[in-house]
């Protein structure tokens, strides 16, 4: 077969999500937490839809209706497994989904969430090589192999694969381990599934029995390794920690190799779709939630939270800056210290120095901020928008009540209260006149010094 061929076979997915999960102790179905702020089975898909699938099935079981709901958005397919008899049986259920498919079949897990699909697509090859094996089996050799099936070869070639429970103590002294993922032809997929059986100490319908009926039929399976780390699964919350943290890991490693400077890497925390671009620095503590994009040049300070925000070249964020969704940083603005915007955009070379709130806000360019400047946009049933126009400056301690615009070039008095649009340059005062009474502190003073006394 040449490999434009094999290219060409269609390419379907299984991914068996049954399980209960209950180790996870939680409402929300295990392969829904989150990794990266993505839920782990949705990182799994991610991977297959790069393979360009044709059809993608998800076998669920308990919470199945959690599982439906995240996928339907994709267009994925769901198969139920009612009782749970075993992965054999868990693969079985997509038999219906895949009815009449002629191509490539890979067997995936929900809670394996980090398969690249690098190492599916060499799966597939492998699977359609010149001695076309039955099956291929994704193995991997932990540190510590417990209580995985184990892999029995000979070179490539399978010769036995045997669950821990059925292996002898020469079966379990192997290391090469079985990580459950395999690809099969979808002719034979479920042929071979028909007739496996569960006369084995668990009662269970094995999937890796497939193998072994395919070698009594005079076909050969084979076996491709990768690294442990890649099939690492999740059954409770500290282990979805780790796994978390070897995601973060690569991912920090991933920026700097692009060309952005983590003071302490170990201390930045990213989303799946965050984008640095060259010449980026981030210092300690600085969380990235879903939806941000940073452009070349930026500065993010220490202890800054971003989401759903973009930011410009030249941009400088922080420290204890928050953006929240909508959050739009021009070239060469300045976000500072405990400033928080939602839903605003700071214009080119705008300055917002210190302790403000900027919401639901448009500021022009060269606009600065005072520190303690508040855009109060909601009123208690609706939110409305402030606009801050070019060059316009807003003194500390000023509330801008929404709607309002502030022209071009205007100036807001410290501490006014604003309630009207001010037109371009214009000043604008909106707060109480100043009164002073000479020597009134000192005979108040005295006054209380005497009633203290006199107690």
């Amino acid at each position: 077969m040449t490999e434009q061929s094999r290219s060409a076979r269609p390419i379907a997915a299984i991914v068996l999500a049954a399980g209960r999960g209950t180790r996870m102790k939680s409402d929300l179905h295990k392969v829904l937490h989150p990794i990266a702020g993505k839920p782990m089975l949705h990182h799994l898909l991610g991977s297959v839809a790069a393979l360009g699938a044709e059809r993608q099935v998800v076998v669920v079981g308990d919470r199945r209706e959690q599982v439906e709901a995240a996928v339907a958005p994709l267009g994925v397919a769901t198969a139920h497994q009612a009782e749970q008899l075993g992965t054999g049986h868990a693969v079985a259920q997509a038999g219906a989904a895949l009815a009449g498919f002629a191509g490539d079949v890979l067997i995936l897990y929900g809670d394996v969430p980090l398969v690249r699909a690098e190492t599916m697509r060499a799966m597939l090859d492998r699977l359609n090589a010149a001695d076309a094996p039955a099956c291929v089996v994704l193995g991997f050799r932990p540190a510590d192999p417990g209580a995985y099936g184990r892999v029995i070869v000979e070179g490539d070639r399978i010769l036995r694969m045997v669950e821990f429970k059925d292996a002898s103590p020469e079966e379990r002294a192997v290391d090469l381990c079985n990580s459950g993922l395999m690809a099969v032809r979808g002719e034979d997929l479920f042929g071979l599934l028909s007739r496996v059986g569960n006369d084995n100490a668990a009662g269970e319908y094995y999937l890796p029995d497939i193998v072994m009926l395919a070698a009594t039929d005079g076909r050969a399976s084979a076996v491709i390794e990768t690294v442990a780390d890649e099939v690492d699964g999740v059954n409770s919350r500290t282990e979805l920690a780790w796994l978390e943290a070897k995601w973060q890991a690569a991912r920090r490693a991933q920026a700097m190799v692009g060309g952005a400077t983590l003071i302490a890497p170990e201390t930045v925390w990213f989303s799946h779709d965050t984008v640095l671009g060259r010449d980026v620095t981030v210092e300690p503590n600085v969380w990235f939630g879903p939806g941000v994009t940073v452009a070349d040049d930026v500065t993010i300070h220490g202890f800054s939270h971003l989401e759903g925000a973009q930011v410009a070249s030249g941009a400088e964020i922080g420290p204890y800056a928050r953006l929240r969704p909508g959050a739009d940083i021009r070239q060469g603005a300045k976000v500072g210290n405990f400033v928080e915007l939602k839903k605003a955009v700071l214009g080119e070379g705008a300055k917002a120095n210190h302790l403000s709130y900027i919401g639901d806000a448009d500021v022009g360019p060269d606009a600065n901020l005072g520190a303690g400047t508040i855009t109060c946009n909601y009123d208690g049933f609706g939110k409305y928008r402030t606009v801050i126009g070019a060059g316009a400056f807003v003194g500390s301690n000023s509330a801008l009540v929404a709607p309002v615009t502030i022209g071009d070039g205007a100036i807001v008095g410290a501490g006014s209260v604003v309630t009207a649009d001010v037109p371009a340059d214009a000043l604008a005062l909106a707060r109480g006149r100043q009164e002073v009474r000479e020597g009134w502190a000192a005979r108040f003073r005295s006054m209380m010094k005497a009633r203290k006394a006199a107690k």
